[in-house]
């Protein structure tokens, strides 16, 4: 290294700096012994602003040498006190000066109080900076999931400026908040109004988009009035930093045998879950009484008598909670003129006033108050989230005493120390807010505004989901036989805005402060001046003929070629010469492959009361604003369905492509739910769709439906069967595949020579029993359906249990037209599977048996010669196609097919048709693809219907639909995600 002759342009630059250059390497000047400085090294502390004089330069430099060891020892030193973990501050001392022998820990001893000299020693203080509630930016905001759809819960946003707390995640809140561009970064509080689907269903998705956001050692913390830790440890399987959560639950928890504990205790006071400076955070639990409850007990405080039984005792999903948000007082404004009339003099006695103190004044003998100073506090402003569920609810919330000092008297005025309610969020549905009761409880609150968000009270019109909705509007105008008509401009037979609004007016209780909620409506409560509501973000409503008509501005031409995939169906209605016509105006010239002549023997004289595909989520990894995640309904129309995969928001989907009443007739009609693996996006929109179907046939005799899936799936289905019944069996995938299916066959007749009231297996030495057997009690003390071993959460997987199950599920796969269900391991995560669906041969109408058709689903998976088996000879081959060509390294990393080779699997296996799904949300509307090899192949979209009776059309409607997307076929990095930390890692 060469040498440094002058420092002074060094060490000028580093003068003010808390760490010399040196300090930060002393190996520099060990290594380089021969430098000798021509300039006095100015060592400086951190508290002085310039260096002394220099001028007797031999002086200075003489005190540089005689210090120099002792320079040395503070470079090998730490400052222990530092926060920043930084060396020894240190001064420049004069050789001649007091204490220069002191060296450089002189000034630490100073600083730290601890020097014996006389001088005066400065007290130094970190400065706390406090935060100022009135320039504080705060509102609550109603973030609509399933405002359109009635499928779940709306969350509510309370904002400030640093900060951020979600009340409910249900389905789609992650999608929802991608799409309406709502960060959340800041969130670390998360409050459920109750503990079940409704309201926790989207949970797993936000959790999982936290975790990928998050900074190392970032927590979130997930509120609810039970013991959500079971929830949340079973979420460990599939989400990644998954101790990051910490579950604060309050109120009475389960006890040993899972029934609730400390139920002597008295539960009316409110929980203070967070008080800090900037909101106080209260809940208020509400537990559902019987009807019966007597007039003369409505007015005293209920506490719930201990349980007789476990089946009797209040489940975690029974409870529901009321949170009060408090924001802090701000104090008046402090008037320097009445302080200067009082005798005093600006200074620290100002702001010691301002802090609430009392001072004495300077020129009079009077103690001066703050009252004194400061005009009137404005009080802060108070909003109750309020989440009533039953009527059986109602009757608790009308005898809490601790909600009293929130209202107002008869006539209007606010008690002494009563507290000014702004806002009430009413998340209860219609049918109780339109109560009597209910309707005399809101009076109490005075003049606050009331927003109505439960359900019925929905701005059913407006689509949620805008993106999605204009896209489906666009598809279904170009091809309506695989697009047909969005439900969600039907969902309630309502095609008229007016129409909709009127009904909607009628639902609200008579609160002349009532209002209906409205997706993104806020409600100001910082700075005070906007106190109230602001409907400024509120969507406008959108209408097809407005989209169809920016459709045909863009893409002229889309307009004949939607009137040229009609004649792919010839019974249309059109005229010979109206066909003519349009022959003669053709937009795409037709491959010549695409003229098949010769059908499978399958689809001879098929009906189209057969079987329909139905694509309700077509992404991967995490849900975006134009795909949901995966989900595939096999509609067999009155025989029933068959669910394949169910990724959050498929029940949401359902009701977006069939309406309310058909996507409850569709989920009442379920025989059988299959999974393929335990990514997130692949099943946790199970537990909604099961608490429907429970719900939809509570008082109908039925059997619990079977969901079959891989083994870690049964973890997380068992912990969510503590806090809510979901009515179920489960079956191992592994019991569903060719050779275990053979190999129980052949031990089922020595299984069932025991007692056919008792059939047991052992593991770890406790007895399993069916029907007759000695059954665990503990897993069944919530009152829940399964009460038998039929009805176990979970059910084992010991060989007779698996027989038992397996007889059912052929029983209800025979009732569905369906001959078998058959999975098969294939290349992704430990227990990733695909499935095989066979129908049942058939009789035509003059007596000849026509073979069942055959849809092979791939799962997740790599091509494998697995999948090119199981897809032999089949109808329709479902594959996952998550990368475009180009990305087969990444493909290959990340477990997954590409288009091409996705194809190559149909091609290999002779599969009819192939649709191609699970495209990387990198590709936003339109995957990219190489029109090549795609003679048998089409591309999903979200809500594609695919009749078996069209199904020799499918691939004619893709240059089509390449025409429609032709300005869009791009990748979008910024929807790229990464795998490793995302739904589908």
């Amino acid at each position: 290294m060469p040498q440094i002759a002058n420092l002074r342009l060094l060490l000028s630059s580093a003068n003010y700096h808390h760490r010399h250059p040196f300090s930060a390497a002393p190996i520099f000047l060990r290594k380089n012994r021969s430098l000798k400085p021509q300039l006095p090294l100015a060592v400086f502390s951190a508290y002085s602003k310039k260096p002394h004089g220099t001028d007797n330069n031999n002086k200075n430099s003489r005190s540089f040498h005689r210090n120099r060891s002792t320079l040395r020892e503070t470079w090998k030193k730490k400052d222990s006190s530092s926060d920043k973990g930084g060396f020894m501050a240190t001064e420049e001392r004069d050789a001649s000066s007091k204490g220069a022998t002191e060296g450089f820990g002189f000034n630490r001893k100073r600083a730290e109080g601890r020097d014996e000299s006389d001088r005066p020693k400065k007290n130094l203080q970190l400065k706390v900076r406090k935060l100022n509630p009135a320039n504080t930016i705060s509102y609550v905001q109603i973030l609509g999931t399933g405002m359109d759809t009635q499928d779940t819960s709306p969350a509510v946003l309370l904002f400030f400026d640093k900060q951020r707390f979600i009340f409910n995640a249900g389905e789609g809140l992650q999608r929802f908040c991608s799409e309406h561009k709502i960060k959340l970064s800041k969130i670390d509080h998360i409050f459920l109004s109750r503990v079940c689907s409704e309201t926790a269903g989207g949970l797993p998705g936000l959790l999982l988009t936290l975790a990928g956001m998050g900074d190392e050692g970032m927590s979130v913390n997930v509120w609810g009035p039970s013991d959500l830790k079971y929830l949340v440890d079973a979420m460990k399987s599939f989400i990644p930093n998954a101790a990051m959560v910490h579950t604060r639950s309050f109120g009475p928890m389960p006890g040993p045998n899972g029934s609730p504990s400390n139920m002597s205790r008295k539960f009316d006071d409110p929980f203070v879950l967070i008080d800090d400076e900037v909101v106080k955070i209260s809940a208020v639990l509400v537990r559902p009484r019987r009807i019966e409850v007597s007039d003369s007990t409505k007015d005293k405080s209920y506490e719930l008598s201990p349980p007789e039984s476990g089946v009797n005792s209040t489940k975690p999903g029974d409870l529901s909670v009321i949170y009060i948000c408090e924001l802090p007082e701000i104090k008046g404004k402090f008037d320097p003129k009445k302080a200067a009339a009082l005798g005093l003099r600006p200074g620290p006695k100002y702001r010691d006033l301002q802090l609430g103190n009392s001072v004495k004044s300077d020129r009079q003998d009077i103690m001066v108050h703050p009252s004194d100073v400061l005009g009137p506090s404005v009080p802060g402003p108070v909003v109750l989230l309020v989440d009533c569920p039953t009527s059986s609810h109602l009757q608790d919330l009308l005898s809490l005493q601790c909600l009293t000092p929130y209202y107002v008297d008869t006539a209007y005025e606010v008690p002494e120390g009563s507290k000014i309610v702004n806002c009430v969020i009413h998340l209860t549905p219609s049918s109780v807010t339109r109560t009597d009761d209910y309707q005399t409880w809101m009076s109490k609150f005075g003049a606050a505004q009331h927003i109505m968000a439960g359900h019925e009270m929905k701005n059913i019109e407006v689509p949620i989901l805008k993106a999605s909705a204009r896209i489906a509007a666009r598809l279904n105008y170009l091809c309506p036989q695989f697009f047909p008509s969005p439900g969600f401009w039907s969902l309630q037979n309502l095609n008229v805005p007016s129409e909709a609004m009127a009904s909607h007016k009628s639902l609200l209780p008579r609160t002349r402060e009532s209002i209906p909620a409205e997706n993104l409506l806020k409600f100001h409560l910082r700075p005070y001046a906007n106190l109230g509501l602001d409907k400024s973000g509120i969507p406008n409503l959108s209408s097809p003929s407005e989209i169809i008509g920016e459709l045909l501005s863009e893409i002229p031409e889309i307009r004949d070629a939607s009137q040229q995939v009609a004649q792919f169906w010839p019974d249309n209605g059109d005229t010979s010469a109206e066909k003519a016509s349009m022959e003669a105006e053709t937009i795409i010239t037709e491959e010549p492959w695409l003229h098949e002549r010769v059908l499978p023997s399958c689809l001879e004289n098929i009906t189209r009361e057969e079987m329909e595909i139905v694509l309700l989520g077509t992404g991967s990894s995490q849900p975006s604003k134009y795909r949901n995640v995966s989900s595939i309904f096999i509609n067999l129309f009155a025989k029933g369905s068959v669910l394949l995969d169910c990724g959050e928001g498929t029940l949401g989907q359902l009701k977006r492509r069939f309406g309310v009443q058909g996507a409850d007739e569709a989920v009442r009609g379920l025989k059988c739910i299959w999974i393929s693996h335990i990514h997130a996006d692949h099943h946790t929109g199970l537990a909604r769709i099961l608490a429907l179907r429970r719900d939809l046939l509570k008082g109908v005799p039925h059997e619990p439906i079977i969901i079959v899936g891989p083994r870690q799936l049964k973890r997380f289905l068992d912990a969510y069967q503590r806090l809510e019944d979901l009515d179920m069996q489960f079956l191992d995938c592994w019991h569903t595949t060719e050779a275990s299916l053979e190999a129980l066959e052949s031990k089922e007749d020595n299984a069932m020579q025991e007692s056919p009231t008792r059939l047991q297996g052992t593991k770890n030495g406790n007895t399993v029993g069916l029907v007759g057997g000695n059954v665990d009690s503990a897993l069944f003390a919530r009152g829940s359906r399964m009460q038998s071993f039929w009805k176990r959460p979970g059910s084992p997987t010991q060989i007779a249990a698996a027989i038992a199950i397996l007889k059912s599920l052929k029983k209800v796969l025979a009732e569905a037209g369906l001959e078998a269900l058959i999975s098969f391991p294939v290349v992704h995560c430990p227990q990733a599977f695909g499935v095989v669906l066979q129908a049942a041969n058939r009789i035509n109408r003059v007596g000849k048996t026509i073979p069942g058709w055959k849809i092979v689903y791939s799962g997740d998976t790599r091509p494998c010669p697995e999948l090119v088996e199981a897809s032999r000879g089949a109808t329709v081959l479902i594959h996952e196609a998550t990368f475009e060509d180009s990305m087969v390294d990444e493909a290959i990393a990340r477990n997954h097919s590409t288009t091409k080779e996705a194809v190559e699997v149909g091609d290999s296996a002779g599969a009819y048709r192939i649709i191609l799904t699970h495209f990387s949300q990198r590709y936003p509307k339109i995957p990219v693809f190489d029109e090549t090899h795609m003679h048998k192949t089409c591309i999903a979209f979200d809500m594609m219907s695919v009749n078996l009776a069209d199904i020799h059309v499918l691939p004619k409607a893709l240059p089509y639909l390449k025409l429609l997307f032709r300005d869009e076929m791009v990748v979008d990095e910024s929807e790229d995600v990464n795998l490793d930390t995302a739904l589908d890692a």
